[in-house]
């Protein structure tokens, strides 16, 4: 199980990576605008995010 987790910490931060990676400028803009984006757009967008995560999950095992 620890192992598992271990995992998936590692490939959360590479994916998290990719972005200011590949593209800061941009990544540096998006943040701009999600600071201004009020907490309900925020918190329906972390849910939204939640549920295709739990989605895909689900397929995937």
């Amino acid at each position: 199980m620890w192992h598992d987790i271990w995992v998936a910490t590692a490939l959360l931060l590479i994916l998290e990576g990719i972005l200011p990676f590949l593209n800061p400028h941009g990544l540096r803009q998006m943040l701009v605008k999600m600071a201004e984006m009020d907490d309900r757009s925020l918190r329906v967008g972390g849910l939204v995010s939640m549920i295709i995560g739990l989605i895909l999950l689900y397929l995937v095992n």
